[in-house]
């Protein structure tokens, strides 16, 4: 474990607490980790934006996987991107549009868009994208599309997957995000395509990669680190295929494993 050089975890269900909070530790963790030349990324289905914001002291330091690997951001540069072409975003759009207590995001570069006005669900947005404009017709909106992020308060899994996956799982990334968050992307698009890039571009190894997930949008960055920790509290599926299983979130697991790194 001394050779580790680039470390990246989850958010929520994973870095974050239950109320989606930061421990204030983390800083003191990041300061060691920099201090012994090992990188950390937030690896998030989260919004750029709404990723800066939770880490503003670090902003221009930490890397940033954002929107589950379709964008990723240091120093307020981009890194990389796996955007989806207009057309095919229109498409998916049109679907989701059709699912009955669906609530869809579409996600650019420069904002996500929302036609939705439903208190709830507002609520819901706000906790990952942080630059949030409404629209009458996210159709008409000029932006590079990354990401169409569905929301159903009764179960993406059981309601949304199904359907998304029939229509589009041969062509696009269709991926399960949460208990009620479901992302259809770039085909090529991931946490473990990111993570790949990086790996090349920023010169450290498999071997020399640690990750943290909790849920099925983390399985292909786990596939992509030889220290693959999924969490006490992950979706069994992701505890199968993780080399190791860390504490809970609400035990700050992360920060845990880390520490006995940093002991080393």
């Amino acid at each position: 474990m001394l050779d580790i050089k680039f470390i990246a975890s989850d958010m929520d269900g994973t870095l974050l607490n239950e109320n989606s909070q930061l421990d204030p530790k983390f800083y003191d963790v990041y300061e060691r980790l920099e201090a012994r030349g090992i990188m950390f990324a937030a690896a998030s289905g989260r919004q750029y934006y709404s990723l800066v914001e939770t880490f503003a002291p670090l902003r221009d330091r930490m890397v940033f996987i954002a929107e589950n690997g379709t964008l990723v951001m240091h120093k307020g540069q981009e890194l990389y991107s796996c955007t989806i072409p207009k057309s095919e975003a229109e498409a998916v759009v049109k679907q989701a549009r059709l699912i009955e207590g669906a609530h869809l995001v579409l996600c650019g570069k420069q904002s996500a868009y929302i036609e939705t006005q439903d208190p709830q669900a507002l609520k819901e947005f706000a906790k990952y994208y942080h630059r949030c404009e409404f629209v009458e017709d996210v159709l008409n909106v000029d932006d590079d599309f990354i990401k169409i992020a569905i929301c159903h308060f009764e179960g993406a899994e059981e309601l949304v997957f199904p359907l998304m996956e029939a229509q589009f799982g041969q062509t696009h990334q269709v991926v399960v995000s949460g208990k009620i968050w479901l992302d259809v992307m770039n085909a090529n698009a991931s946490k473990g395509a990111a993570m790949k890039h990086l790996q090349k571009t920023l010169g450290f190894s498999y071997e020399q990669t640690m990750s943290f997930g909790d849920y099925l949008n983390d399985v292909e960055m786990l596939k992509e680190s030889y220290y693959s920790y999924a969490m006490d509290n992950a979706h069994s599926e992701v505890k199968k295929l993780a080399r190791f299983i860390a504490p809970s979130n609400q035990e700050a697991g992360v920060l845990q494993v880390i520490e006995e790194l940093l002991a080393n």
